[in-house]
């Protein structure tokens, strides 16, 4: 028996020594495993939708030369393309969509107010300057007595055309009205125009019925009409009307909303719209 004990505790010791001369394994500290991953690339069941509406050019364009880039972020962008300027901030406002992207301050302004809503800038992208044409005249001074003229119906945009007429020498409006003028605030016509307010969208489509419509160079490009040679008079590059993308307040700051208004504002994104639209449109940052 007192053998057997001796031998027992020899076992005991042995194990014991053996135990001490391993380094136990070190867990990970609490700051540790909330850092996050160094490399931009998302980790698996991370990535994160963004939906963002967007008339197809060249709003849907831009923003789906950046979609390689925002996956590599960890965010999927969905773009859904509209033909209209309402459902997409309708949209926004009802959380069907996370952002858009095709409207300017002011007919953000007015739509707000209008619509009782409160959606708002995340960041300033292009400039699409807004352009006069025709396929009946080659310059304004050849519009006869009575002509008629179409611009758009929202308020903003019409405002916007009213103020590049009166420009142009062709209309003179009430003073101070400036970009919200009106077509009842047309103090002066000496040609007569007959000023006719249609959806945007309709614009490029008739604009053979019309001596002159001012449209949108969103509307216009898809009518393959190029703002800087077939206008017959322009805006110039001191437009106050930069393009916006648009969310709420409740997601405007998020993570996502942040990463794709930094891309939009990309070394790579300006050169995307000089090298594709050649002035047409016009980099805003």
């Amino acid at each position: 028996m007192k053998k057997l004990a001796v031998s027992l505790v020899a076992l005991f010791l042995m194990v014991a020594l053996a135990a001490c001369g391993q380094k136990p394994a070190e867990s990970p500290s609490p700051a540790a495993s909330a850092a996050p991953a160094a490399s931009a690339t998302p980790a698996a069941g991370k990535e994160v939708t963004l939906k963002v509406g967007a008339t197809s050019v060249p709003h849907a364009e831009i923003l789906n030369a950046i979609k390689d880039k925002m996956k590599a972020q960890g965010v999927n962008l969905e773009v859904i393309e509209f033909n209209d300027y309402v459902q997409p901030n309708v949209q926004v406002f009802e959380k069907q969509l996370d952002a858009n992207f095709f409207q300017h301050q002011p007919y953000l302004d007015q739509f707000n107010k209008d619509q009782n809503e409160n959606l708002v800038k995340v960041t300033g992208v292009h400039i699409e300057p807004f352009g006069a044409y025709s396929q009946k005249v080659k310059s304004a001074a050849e519009l006869k007595e009575g002509a008629t003229v179409a611009i758009p119906n929202d308020p903003s945009n019409a405002g916007r055309a009213l103020a590049l007429l009166e420009k142009n020498g062709l209309i003179k409006l009430k003073d101070g009205v400036g970009i919200k003028g009106t077509v009842a605030d047309i103090v002066e016509n000496s040609k007569k125009l007959q000023i006719k307010e249609l959806d945007p969208a309709m614009l490029p489509r008739t604009i053979g019925e019309f001596d002159l419509a001012l449209i949108n160079t969103n509307y216009a490009l898809q009518a393959n009409l190029m703002p800087t040679k077939d206008a017959l008079f322009i805006e110039d590059k001191n437009s106050p009307y930069v393009n916006i993308l648009v969310s709420r307040p409740d997601n405007k700051d998020s993570e996502a909303m942040q990463k794709l208004a930094k891309e939009l504002n990309s070394p790579d994104v300006k050169k995307f719209i000089e090298d594709k639209y050649k002035g047409a449109i016009v980099p805003a940052f």
